[in-house]
């Protein structure tokens, strides 16, 4: 039997079109089943994937699309099954709302991996309902892909975290970056990925280099970021003198760019691991990889069990997103800005502040 949705009315913003230009838009969620919790939206971050699929960049987004999957809110309402959660608690979101819940993945705490996943927004559940993200005020969740908000968390700054802050956090850990304190770590790219692979790679003690195309934020990455080095991979001398000295590198960049000058930074098995999504495929040199035993790797998100995991780990470090709050009436002004990369370095949205019903 179908789900109703006529009695849970909801209210966002949403694209309908791949102008990607966002308005106020009504529409339903589900009735909250007994393994669901309802949750009212507090904060969302506005992640790079939310201009990607706005604008239909990767060519399967499915208009309207209400974006967002970096969700903080309260649970308002609890099925009768679900036992981690009560009214009131605070809770996250993330990137994931729905899997199969019995494939090999999904056993081993890998939902992100499960061939039936579901995304947050611009998907359907396996029921057929057409989901819709956090730029509104309302979300209706499984328990399996709700998330604990620790105490001490900010709500705000700490959104992030529940894509940016998985997505450095699961590499660290799947490729043994955490297994060795003082290893050397390239980060490639200071945006909203960078910054918190610095952060964490910190905490989990590692030598972090921040790599560049320009010097422009040296200064912030060392001394805001606390990162023991800046390598601009424009300066001829200083890139040649790196070659050979990093452990592992994180490419968090997106536009299309070369691999050759990261991998020719990394030792001997050194690994370079992949998370930006370039729109075109990327040129991949083979004679670096075999004549130095070096690994090229990818990685998205991580399962529930991991992502709770961070989260208390990101609480006991006090480690949260830098962010520019803004109201959602600012969200298509936001959206120009992070496609010129003018934003330091994650944009949040004060969602139950700022959304109103027209």
């Amino acid at each position: 039997m179908a789900i109703s949705l006529d009695r849970n009315k909801a209210f966002g913003w949403a694209a309908n079109d791949k102008s990607g230009i966002l308005s106020p838009f009504h529409f339903s969620r589900r009735e909250n089943g007994d393994n669901d919790v309802t949750v009212k939206i507090l904060f969302c971050g506005v992640c790079h994937s939310d201009l990607h699929t706005i604008k239909n960049d990767w060519g399967f987004s499915h208009y309207p699309i209400i974006p967002g999957h970096e969700i903080v809110g309260i649970a308002t309402k609890v099925g009768k099954n679900v036992t981690k959660f009560k009214e009131g608690d605070r809770v996250g979101v993330g990137v994931i709302i729905g899997s199969c819940q019995s494939c090999e993945s999904c056993n081993q705490d890998l939902e992100n991996y499960c061939p039936q996943l579901v995304y947050t927004y611009n998907s359907r559940s396996i029921d057929g309902t057409r989901n819709q993200g956090g730029y509104s005020d309302k979300i209706v969740v499984d328990q399996r892909f709700v998330l604990s908000f620790p105490d001490g968390l900010p709500s705000d700054s700490g959104a992030p975290l529940l894509c940016a802050g998985i997505t450095v956090y699961s590499p660290m850990k799947y490729y043994g970056m955490t297994e060795e304190k003082g290893k050397h770590l390239g980060v490639s790219g200071l945006g909203g990925l960078g910054h918190l692979a610095v952060k964490i790679g910190k905490a989990f003690g590692l030598k972090v280099t921040v790599i560049s195309r320009s010097s422009e934020k040296e200064r912030e990455a060392i001394d805001r970021l606390a990162a023991d080095s800046f390598l601009v991979t424009t300066d001829s001398q200083k890139m040649k003198d790196a070659i050979g000295t990093m452990d592992f590198v994180l490419d968090t960049v997106s536009p299309e760019h070369s691999l050759l000058p990261l991998l020719s930074l990394l030792k001997v098995n050194g690994k370079l691991v992949t998370l930006g999504l370039p729109e075109k495929p990327l040129e991949l040199p083979i004679f670096p990889l075999v004549l130095g035993r070096k690994m090229l790797g990818g990685s998205q998100i991580g399962g529930m069990k991991e992502t709770q995991e961070m989260l208390d780990f990101c609480a006991k470090h006090n480690i949260v997103a830098d962010i520019e709050l803004i109201k959602m009436s600012d969200i298509n002004s936001a959206m120009a800005r992070l496609a010129r990369s003018d934003v330091r370095y994650r944009f949040v949205i004060d969602v139950a502040n700022s959304i109103s019903l027209l």
